[in-house]
């Protein structure tokens, strides 16, 4: 099947992005009317479920940080002195409205002054009975918190979430497209045993992607729902679902004009996600896949593509990933090899723990998890942030600034590691 491209030329791609972008602008108007309409009022009583509560300490004084998911769907962080576990309660909560709450920070998650007036009973919870199962397979607290977050998307324990970050995996523990493109894999592999017997038998007139890719499609629908829609897991399932429809068509996917779009439709369907660092994140990690794909010249041997596509977009996304988080350690240069090795332990992982026998990589991942000596430094690269994102736009059209990119990207990480070592 050939491909071409998703717009003949230039006049259609614009014409399709100006009127994605027209009604995008018209969502923000009438949110914004609807964030006017939020500040007039001094307070407002609401019901909400807490998504996660967590301990803190200022002053010597301990409290509580809530994560509430309020009716109309905006998530808003509190504090509060209640002790009592409210994860996936449902609260009364009267929100005190502060009036210097800007435009953004109400298109994303912000903090609130709330009074919890009642408690009511627990929501029940789809994931609850499979969290049990896979918790029930670990002792280590880490381990637990670990496994339910790279299988149900849960919010990993605080202090292996610093862990994680000086390891330099948040990529592999946050659900992204790397887990829904294994998963898709893994999917999509065990219904083709199980169709192409039916299929040599009874109908080899089908076309086995069409039959196979929509029930992949569905079965990945539902866990996403099953999850709760995390904002990198959105996008990545919008490119699955969208990318699987196109070859079919016979479209190119490996296009900037196909990314540009899905990044429309993603914010004209969730306009909230236009201030998630996440779901940015996880577009930028495409755009540099892509840009990788584009630039370098393609292998018959898949294991050359996915060594330069890894060790490309290391070093291509550093300087991103340092605009907001600062944390460095030497580890962190592992981070190719150990998203190489995912590809494997993901899916292996998966069937111990079908199977009840989890615990099988305890051992291995509290060791890693016990690096407790890792030598760490905190190194922003905002200053960089404007020249190189600029240089990694234009680089679309010229391999000389793609060169450039590669260079001032290599050039940093060599300044971010030197004083490690």
């Amino acid at each position: 099947m050939g491909e071409n491209n998703l717009f003949a030329n230039k006049k259609e791609f614009l014409a399709t992005s100006s009127f994605l972008l027209f009604i995008f602008l018209i969502r923000i108007f009438f949110l914004y009317q609807e964030y006017q309409e939020f500040l007039s009022k001094p307070f407002y009583y609401t019901t909400a479920t807490v998504l996660e509560q967590y301990a803190k300490e200022k002053n010597s004084k301990s409290y509580q940080v809530l994560k509430l998911k309020i009716e109309d769907g905006k998530s808003i962080y509190t504090t509060s002195y209640i002790k009592k576990n409210l994860i996936l309660f449902k609260v009364r909560v009267k929100i005190i409205i502060d009036n210097k709450l800007s435009f953004q920070d109400y298109l994303s998650s912000f903090y609130s002054r709330v009074i919890i007036k009642d408690i009511y009973t627990k929501k029940s919870d789809k994931q609850e009975f499979l969290l049990d199962y896979i918790l029930s397979q670990h002792t280590d607290k880490r381990v637990q918190s670990f496994y339910s977050a790279i299988f149900l998307a849960t919010r990993l324990d605080i202090d292996l979430r610093q862990e994680i970050s000086k390891l330099g995996i948040s990529h592999l523990v946050a659900l992204s497209g790397f887990h829904l493109g294994i998963l898709w894999a893994i999917v999509f592999g065990i219904l083709n045993i199980l169709y192409s017997p039916l299929q040599q038998k009874y109908f080899p007139y089908r076309y086995s992607f069409i039959d196979l890719g929509f029930l992949t499609v569905i079965i990945l629908g539902l866990y996403l729902w099953f999850v709760e829609y995390p904002p990198s897991l959105v996008r990545s399932f919008a490119m699955v679902f969208l990318g699987w429809i196109f070859i079919v068509l016979g479209v190119r996917l490996v296009s900037f004009s196909f990314l540009s779009i899905i990044i429309l439709i993603l914010l004209i369907i969730e306009p909230f996600f236009l201030f998630s660092i996440s779901f940015w994140f996880s577009i930028l990690g495409v755009f540099y896949i892509y840009l990788i794909l584009q630039w370098f010249s393609s292998s018959n041997r898949p294991i050359y593509s996915l060594l330069y596509i890894s060790f490309g977009l290391f070093v291509l996304m550093l300087p991103i990933v340092h605009i907001y988080f600062g944390i460095t350690s030497y580890w962190q240069l592992t981070s190719p090899i150990l998203s190489i090795i995912f590809i494997l332990f993901y899916p292996l992982a998966l069937l111990a723990h079908i199977l009840d026998f989890g615990w099988v990589f305890d051992d291995i991942l509290i060791l890693i998890f016990s690096s407790t000596k890792i030598v760490t430094q905190n190194i922003l690269a905002q200053d960089l942030a404007f020249p190189y994102l600029v240089s990694s736009i234009f680089a679309i059209w010229s391999r000389l600034l793609f060169i450039i990119t590669i260079l001032m990207a290599t050039l940093y990480s060599i300044y971010l590691f030197r004083g490690l070592f």
